[in-house]
């Protein structure tokens, strides 16, 4: 296991103004990084937004944001529809979860997103990464905000390697917070521009080292760009996967206003044990509701 490389103040500031004044110039318009967007929409962003591209979820969040405007909009209505209207995002259970935090703020903060990072720790379905980020990026607050990005640009700026474990470390974690800035609004915009920097410059099969405002401090370069010599890195299949067949199951229950029968859901995947594993699973998440007589809908508690 590679140690976590010794940084210093003077390290960690040689990175910080070419990296922030570079997001200042280059940092793309999104909605969630609008002042209107507020708490709430970061919050739905950062949900959405896990494990898939913003390409994806732009149009879907602007759906979301029309018809669920606040916290309690959502919470009043069945998670069903937030599976619903999740449509082909992916990973659903993210729907669920969106709607339990939206529930439980409503009840417990009083329909505001909280400020403080443990009261969003303790909302159901946020975990450590997302309420770092929407306290960071919803209220300017100075946490390490470690997504796939962010570890990527450190692993190379100041790691010296080409890509980050497959699984975040401790090791990570106390690099990311060696390099915060110590004033709390430049840590949070350290946090959005590593982030950006490594989805659009550091990317992970060509990046554009031409272009990166710290070439002329990442380790990896100054190394040589050696190859990734770690464990294999996990490639994510779907074609053929339960993960395919789960969707195909969701859609059709999606697109029903009526519970659906059994011979519905048996009619897109021709593999009977496949399929059945795949429903048993999308009831056991809690994301289809059975009914007697081999009917099947969204769940409406």
């Amino acid at each position: 296991m590679t140690a976590m490389p010794d940084t210093t103040p003077q390290t960690s500031t040689l990175l910080h103004a070419p990296v922030i004044d570079w997001f200042g110039v280059h940092a793309r318009d999104l909605p969630w990084r609008r002042p209107e967007a507020g708490p709430w929409g970061v919050m739905v962003s950062e949900f959405m937004l896990q494990q898939t591209p913003v390409s994806r979820v732009l149009p879907m969040y602007e759906q979301w944001l029309a018809r669920w405007p606040r916290p309690a909009d959502l919470a009043a209505e069945p998670p069903g529809e937030a599976v619903r209207a999740w449509g082909r995002l992916g990973y659903p259970r993210r729907a669920l979860r969106l709607h339990a935090a939206a529930t439980a703020i409503t009840e417990r903060h009083g329909g505001e997103v909280p400020d403080d990072h443990a009261k969003l720790l303790a909302l159901p379905g946020v975990g450590e990464y997302t309420a770092a980020a929407v306290a960071s990026f919803a209220y300017g607050r100075r946490h390490a905000v470690l997504d796939t990005n962010v570890r990527r640009v450190f692993a190379r700026a100041v790691s010296g390697t080409q890509y980050p474990p497959n699984a975040t470390t401790a090791a990570e974690r106390r690099l990311a917070r060696a390099l915060l800035p110590e004033d709390e609004a430049v840590a949070a915009r350290w946090a959005a521009a590593t982030m950006e920097l490594g989805a659009l410059v550091c990317t992970a099969r060509t990046p554009g080292c031409a272009r990166c405002p710290i070439a002329g401090e990442c380790a990896w370069l100054a190394a040589g760009s050696p190859e990734h010599d770690g464990p294999p890195r996990r490639g994510q299949t779907y074609a053929g996967t339960d993960r395919q067949v789960r969707g195909k199951l969701l859609a059709v229950l999606r697109e029903a206003v009526a519970p659906v029968p059994q011979a519905a859901l048996d009619a897109v995947w021709h593999e009977p044990v496949q399929r059945a594993r795949a429903l048993d699973g999308l009831v056991a998440d809690g994301l289809v509701e059975p009914l007697a007589d081999g009917l099947y809908r969204l769940p409406l508690t």
